[in-house]
């Protein structure tokens, strides 16, 4: 049986393989992960410190040109990317493949590192006085991301760190790891020097080794809301620069005057897409006034034309969960949904059954708050549709929900839909866009408890969360001065 390695200072570390890798679409055990010691952690964070010391003063064109040529490296190698993400995620190719651009994306913003990092002169401020500012790295940045985006979201957060001049300890899930294996040889093919960016495979005991390592300067995690909560709480409480991007129960309000007909097909696209394991999936389908019975009807004669398998069988449009538990944690969500009130439109738990980790589409009509559907992240192929009368009745629901990351409205009313983007508490916003995430030059992130500490991920803000601001003020005084000033320094 495989073991899926570390890798360290620039090579592959083989370490004792205890926790399983499925193939979700067979449910056969493809390979085992190890767990590090602690010892074996100390030893990874001291290579990316030693790497950094350099690392830190290289120069930017020399950052710029690595990047570009691990861009390229990406796009040459993006099949064999692609295949490995699909063997152990369970998502179909074209998705995979979406994901690997979705994460190139970042790669191409932080080639712009030259212009990202320009400070700021002020001449003369005061009579021979200049300031100007830069910012420098922290330091080792930990990287801790989920199974859902095994490539996308290691380089949303390794793009930018790296561009800024950190070294990087990327904690991959233990579902599908084998991706970021690749990304660290292709990263030294690019030219990166070894040991900045390794790779550290295992399970929350490394994540607390990590969490509380004196060696780490900052911390970027991507995962459900309970465990984003308690790495920002113990990453702070352990003096670390934090950003934690938690979970979501995202909705997409369709209003009356709405195309009926391309709000459903954005239902199912992002109801579906990838089994519904997208913290930008779209769970809760508002419907307001008169339109629910007919775009229910629309919805469900869609989901009756979805095929799911196999990841790597072309007709598949969706294929596995993650894990054995988390399927029947699906399953069981909708099996209750009947006793608390809850039609049954579609169901598709009876794939259960089936080799592998299945769900088919599921279809829930009369979602509200209070039902363990609506109040829950599931985090699969189900959609819950919600019954308002008003679009006022429909902000409230948004914004009563604890989380925060994205939402969406379906109009043809421009004042409707920018009345929306100001009325609602969220953090990311899509105008007849189901699945509204940004593009790279700005930052992702949601508000609420789907977002601890102040910093989105990526793009701008991105940068400055990797990096910390000097300010340097300077005078030249002539050779003939001396004197002696308590007083507190004045600009004027």
């Amino acid at each position: 049986m495989t073991t899926i390695p570390h890798f360290v200072n620039g090579q592959r570390k083989e370490g004792e393989g205890t926790l399983p890798v499925f193939n979700p679409a067979t449910g056969e055990v493809r390979a085992h992960v190890p767990v590090p010691d602690p010892a074996f952690v100390d030893d990874v964070v001291a290579s990316a410190r030693a790497a950094w010391a350099t690392w830190r003063s290289s120069t930017l064109s020399q950052r710029t040109n690595i990047l570009f040529t691990f861009r390229q490296l990406l796009v040459e190698h993006a099949d064999e990317l692609a295949a490995l993400i699909t063997a152990e995620h369970g998502k179909t190719l074209a998705d995979a493949h979406g994901e690997i651009a979705r994460g190139l994306e970042n790669v191409e913003y932080a080639c712009g590192l030259t212009e990202h990092l320009k400070g700021g002169f002020s001449a003369q401020v005061a009579d021979g006085v200049d300031v100007h500012s830069l910012r420098e790295p922290l330091g080792v940045v930990a990287a801790i991301t989920p199974f859902n985006f095994p490539i996308m979201v290691p380089l949303w957060m390794t793009a930018n760190a790296l561009a800024t001049g950190n070294a990087v300890v990327l904690k991959p899930s233990e579902r599908d790891p084998s991706v970021s294996v690749r990304l660290g040889e292709l990263l030294g093919q690019a030219g990166l020097p070894n040991g900045v960016f390794n790779v550290l495979q295992g399970n929350a005991t490394t994540v607390t080794q990590l969490l509380e390592h004196p060696g780490v300067d900052a911390v970027s995690f991507v995962g459900s809301t309970p465990v984003a909560r308690h790495v920002y709480e113990s990453g702070i409480a352990h003096g670390k620069r934090v950003q934690a991007l938690g979970g979501a129960k995202n909705h997409m309000v369709v209003l009356g005057d709405a195309d009926l007909d391309v709000a459903a097909d954005a239902a199912i696209n992002a109801g579906f897409g990838s089994a519904g394991e997208r913290c930008m999936a779209i769970s809760v389908v508002v419907c307001v006034g008169d339109v629910a019975d007919e775009l229910v009807a629309k919805i469900a004669e869609r989901i009756d034309a979805l095929t799911v398998g196999p990841g790597d069988d072309p007709a598949s449009d969706f294929g596995p969960v993650i894990t054995a538990e988390h399927r029947d944690r699906v399953v069981n969500y909708v099996a209750n949904a009947p006793a608390e009130g809850i039609t049954i439109v579609r169901d598709g738990t009876a794939l259960a059954e089936r080799d592998g980790f299945f769900v088919g589409p599921c279809l829930l009509d009369g979602v509200r708050p209070g039902t363990a559907t609506y109040d829950n992240e599931i985090f699969g192929p189900v959609l819950g549709v919600a019954r308002v009368a008003t679009y006022e009745e429909a902000v409230t629901l948004i914004n009563s929900n604890p989380y925060g990351n994205g939402t969406a409205i379906f109009t043809r009313d421009g004042n409707a839909a920018r009345r929306f983007s100001r009325d609602v508490t969220v953090g990311m916003i899509g105008i007849n866009v189901p699945i509204p995430v940004p593009i790279a030059s700005y930052s992702f992130g949601g508000w609420k408890n789907s977002l601890f500490g102040h910093a989105h991920i990526y793009g701008p803000e991105g940068f400055a969360f990797y990096t910390r601001a000097k300010v340097i003020t300077t005078r030249w005084p002539q050779a003939s001065e001396s004197q002696i000033d308590l007083g507190f320094p004045r600009t004027r």
